[in-house]
């Protein structure tokens, strides 16, 4: 049989065929593994059927209930799963008129108000939030509450005060209130926990000058993605959903956000697309446009999305649009 020489390497003619196939084998792979991806994101964002929550239990529990996206969650709970509601917060005028204008709207619907300070909280303090669900059929968590930086800023110039309450409440907050509410789930072996990440930590590489911010919320998507595994054998879907930008106060104070756009869904918008994946994956981008962003910046180079992202940074820095630091809670 004779041998064709390939610079010093000496093949079979078999050898030579399999070489020269290998690049189109490994390209067909690559188009049906993202064929099969794209595939079951259609499915699963416009053709799956929405999970029955009450399923879960008669309640559901939201922090940060009393804007954006915790307030939408709250109203779309009552108005396709006719689930009661325990609303936490740390304003009690806000949340009486949530709580009671829920409750004019949706007569059939129980309501349950928890004024708790995330920023002031310990260790010890989530035993109230164990009181307020002890002997509730608390179904599904919605944990949403989160803060972020008052205006873009390098991590050396952070205030500690600042800093602390973004570790207080994103992270110790979402890990206290899922500990406090998931004994009852167990004992019941049925829930569903939801915590809000963000594109910040999933999405882009990078958030420089948001930098504690984006660390928190890569800590509840692994914290999630881990309780998904360890509890999926009791009956609890964990998820962390991952929002880009939600027209909410938020993102208008941080991102000069004005409104609602074809990529910044009102919080009602991303509400009604995130109640239809509850239940299912550990991580997902619920609202499509998102998961259109998300597809579009896994095709750019990191280097290129970092400089981008700290240039946008840089010129959200020198703005003196917020005045006083103030930090934003959902």
């Amino acid at each position: 049989m004779q041998s064709t020489y390939i610079g010093h390497l000496t093949t079979q003619p078999s050898q030579l065929l399999l070489f020269l196939l290998l690049p189109s084998c490994l390209g067909l792979l690559f188009l049906l593994k993202h064929t099969f991806y794209l595939l079951r994101w259609v499915y699963a964002t416009f053709f799956r059927s929405h999970k029955d929550l009450k399923r879960y239990g008669q309640w559901a529990l939201i922090t940060g209930a009393t804007d954006g996206i915790g307030k939408a969650f709250a109203y779309q709970l009552a108005l396709d799963h006719g689930l009661n509601l325990i609303l936490v917060s740390r304003d009690p005028i806000k949340l009486n008129a949530v709580s009671s204008d829920i409750q004019s709207t949706f007569p059939n619907i129980k309501t349950k108000t928890l004024v708790f300070d995330f920023t002031s909280c310990n260790y010890g303090g989530f035993g109230v939030i164990e009181e307020a669900v002890k002997g509730v059929d608390v179904g599904v968590l919605i944990n949403n509450v989160g803060i972020t930086y008052p205006k873009a800023n390098y991590f050396d110039e952070l205030e500690e005060k600042v800093w602390k309450d973004i570790v207080r409440v994103n992270l110790e907050g979402t890990t206290g209130v899922i500990r406090a509410v998931l004994p009852g789930m167990i004992e019941r072996k049925r829930g569903a926990v939801v915590s809000i990440g963000s594109g910040a930590a999933i999405v882009v590489p990078s958030h420089p000058l948001y930098t504690i911010y984006a660390a928190t919320k890569a800590y509840i998507d692994q914290l999630s993605r881990c309780l998904y595994i360890e509890y999926k054998h009791c009956g609890i879907d964990v998820q962390c959903q991952v929002p880009l930008y939600v027209a909410t106060k938020m993102a208008s104070n941080v991102a000069f956000i004005e409104g609602p756009s074809l990529f910044v869904p009102s919080p009602e918008e991303y509400a009604r697309a995130a109640m239809s994946r509850v239940g299912y994956e550990p991580r997902c981008i619920p609202y499509w446009a998102h998961a259109v962003q998300s597809f579009l910046a896994q095709l750019v180079p990191e280097p290129i999305l970092d400089g981008w992202r700290l240039s946008i940074g840089i010129r959200r820095r020198g703005s003196d649009k917020l005045g006083p630091l103030d930090l934003q809670v959902k």
